[in-house]
């Protein structure tokens, strides 16, 4: 038993009591946060396999690890062994110790610092003479406090700093002193597995495919938004969804209750799912938006039930903002690839359409829900699930833990984005296998979940108490991943609408796997969509869109027949700097992005007439370099467009002048065989 006070020698004095089963860990290089990833020698090794890691320090690079009772030794005895073995690791191992617990159970972790306040009146040079009697180095003269100093006790010191403390506070100079003591603090973070949130190293292998989500939390954590999750059933007593207010609206549609629990053996899905878009990070896992509300929606039935319509019309009668569905028609077999399933069109049923549409026309008061929805894991076209491409939802990929595609993943036109989740390799593809066994996130509670916990259960699996599961994957993961960052788009800019937010997901992502992505003219791939999803870009771009507009420019690229690209920007001339270069297509987009302006334009070719009107950025030509563009019109739509208007000039092929216009109007013959299209001029002006 040690003790401490606080507020000085008459303050409240705390009692703490060594945890007998627990040792805390210190490594000496920073990029190593588990015994998993520490050079050990292999006696140590084996003497250390059976510890479970409960508590990660990653601002001090301290680690708490739980020894298990075994083969007749006591936990302690254990924990003694441990101690002496890793002290012996020097060139991996800073300290190794016990730690301190209070009378509620919360971790202690002292170090061998000490806080000390001599009282005002005492010289620097009196203060400093105490310090060096007890042999303790000035770390820091703190600002805050006259005469307030960190200090370091001497290495090795360990739990003797509870005693210079009391000796410090004995002496009538010193106002306040007590043992540097840490602990962990409850703050939605991001725990040592979750790869997929930050940059970290698993296996000692590090793991770089985020989504930059540490960069987003600086600026929100989704707070207010509700995401619904309509999956099987949700373990909402799990203590990642504890919390006044977390719970919103739950609901099982099946037994027309309040209770959106599980019932039977296998509902396991929804916990992780819900786990990964919003879970707390109190206790071991961290959603995209720990702060966003979780609206539990258990449905049971089968695929095209009253039920499930009833689920969307729930979801948006009760204030869900963004709805993510983790399910759908039954997958082909991504491994046979002449599995007829891969082929075999399943249409969204009619009611299940109209209650879509009702919650992104009726939802969030008239801005419309965000619906977001699992691609699937068959390796086969999206195109034949009525429901992941339907054009109303957002249809999520998966990539693994290297950027690259997970094998499994549906691929297609209708592909908006991915997000990281699990994968598997297969040598008949070449495709290597994974790092990591998945994404690490909530789990149902005890053996029924995915992970059911045992004593001696390792990062593998999960923890010991089946409380998470270090294996979940699939689109399945992928998607309420996707719903996590949009809820933290909507916290920085409410305002937006269900296609506004669609809309700047399409300028958030990052294009992974470029040489194998095979990503077109407009930036899309049919297996990523527009890439990877980044939550600090979305946040960035959504926050963005919530300013007022101030100043708007127009950029893009030509294509010409020899040349190739040229890129441009507001009132450049553009033209191709070959002999008999032919203007063959064109790109635009207004930058900043703002939802409220959309820039469309048209192209005119001989024989072919008008192209489809593109916009923002998406790629026209005619498709056939032979044919020669002779006209053009560019317009704006949205409010903010009222505020602007679009100039263009063009100098067609042995004409002198200049030909203008503006707004939507064309430029040239619509058809015919008019002169070739030479420069081009674009200016973009307030009115």
């Amino acid at each position: 038993m040690v003790t401490y006070t606080l507020g000085g020698r008459d303050g409240h004095q705390i009692s703490l009591k060594e945890a007998p089963d627990l040792v805390v860990i210190r490594f000496k290089d920073e990029e190593c946060h588990s015994l998993e990833d520490a050079k050990l020698g292999s006696q140590t090794k084996s003497i250390t396999q059976n510890l479970v890691l409960i508590s990660s320090f990653p601002e001090a690079n301290v680690v708490v690890y739980k020894c298990m009772s075994a083969g007749g030794k006591t936990a302690k005895t254990i924990r003694n062994n441990v101690r002496k073995a890793l002290k012996k690791e020097k060139d991996a191992v800073r300290f190794a110790g016990r730690t301190l617990i209070d009378d509620h159970g919360v971790l202690h972790l002292y170090t061998e610092n000490l806080f000390v306040k001599f009282h005002n009146a005492v010289s620097k040079t009196d203060c400093k003479k105490i310090l060096k009697q007890l042999k303790l180095k000035v770390k820091k003269e703190v600002k805050y406090a006259k005469n307030g100093y960190f200090v370091e006790a001497e290495e090795g010191s360990g739990m003797k700093v509870f005693k210079i403390a009391e000796k410090l506070l004995k002496n009538k100079k010193v106002e306040d002193c007590h043992p540097e003591l840490v602990k962990q603090r409850k703050m939605k973070t991001i725990w040592p597995r979750q790869w997929h949130l930050k940059k970290t190293k698993i296996n000692k292998k590090t793991i770089d495919a985020h989504v930059d989500v540490k960069e987003a939390w600086k600026t929100t954590k989704g707070k207010k938004i509700v995401v619904a999750v309509i999956d099987d059933g949700v373990d909402i007593n799990h203590p990642e969804f504890k919390g006044k207010g977390k719970i919103v609206a739950p609901k099982d549609m099946m037994k027309d209750s309040s209770d959106p629990s599980p019932k039977f053996d296998d509902d396991n899905h929804g916990t992780p799912c819900a786990g990964v878009a919003c879970g707390n990070g109190n206790t071991g896992a961290s959603g995209v938006a720990p702060e966003a509300k979780l609206m539990p929606i258990r449905l049971r039935a089968g695929l095209g039930s009253m039920m499930e319509a009833e689920a969307f019309a729930w979801a948006a009668d009760n204030g869900a903002d963004v709805i993510s569905c983790s399910w759908g028609p039954a997958d082909g077999a991504w491994w046979d690839p002449d599995d007829p399933r891969h082929t075999y069109f399943v249409p969204i049923p009619d009611a299940t359409r109209y209650a879509i549409e009702y919650a992104i026309n009726e939802g969030r008061g008239g801005k419309g829900c965000v619906i977001v929805w699992a691609a699937g894991n068959g390796r086969e076209n999206v195109e034949f699930d009525g429901y992941a491409s339907n054009q109303n939802v957002i249809a999520v990929a998966a990539s693994n833990d290297t950027d690259r595609r997970s094998v499994y993943s549906d691929f297609g036109k209708n592909i908006w984005c991915c997000f990281p989740s699990g994968d598997f390799g297969y040598s008949l593809l070449n495709h290597p296998e994974p790092i990591t066994a998945g994404i690490w996130t909530t789990d149902r509670m005890g053996e029924m979940g995915y992970n059911p916990g045992s004593s001696f259960t390792r990062w593998g699996i999960g923890d010991k108490d089946g409380a998470f599961t270090a294996s979940f994957g699939g689109t399945s993961s992928s998607t309420p991943g996707v719903a996590g960052i949009i809820a933290l788009m909507l916290a920085v800019n409410p305002k937006l609408k269900y296609w506004q937010v669609k809309e700047i997901i399409k300028s958030s992502c990052i294009q992974i796997d470029q040489s194998r992505g095979n990503y077109d003219e407009q930036g899309h791939s049919i297996f990523y969509g527009f890439g990877k999803l980044s939550a600090s870009q979305a946040v960035l771009n959504a926050k963005k869109a919530a300013q007022p507009v101030s100043e708007l420019s127009v950029d893009g690229f030509a294509e010409w027949s020899k040349t190739g690209k040229i890129l441009f920007q507001d009132k450049d001339e553009i033209s191709g700097g070959r002999k008999r270069d032919k203007f063959i297509g064109l790109s635009i987009k207004v930058t900043p992005f703002h939802p409220e302006l959309t820039i469309k334009y048209c192209l005119v070719f001989n024989t072919i007439g008008k192209t489809r009107w593109a916009s923002n950025g998406d790629f026209i030509s005619a498709n056939d370099r032979r044919r020669k563009c002779i006209g053009l019109a560019i317009d704006l739509e949205g409010d903010v467009a009222k505020k602007y208007t679009v100039l263009y000039k063009v100098k067609f092929k042995g004409k002198k002048t200049w030909f203008e216009s503006k707004d939507g109007n064309f430029i040239g013959m619509k058809s015919g065989k008019g002169p070739a299209v030479e420069k081009i001029l674009i200016d973009l002006k307030i009115k």
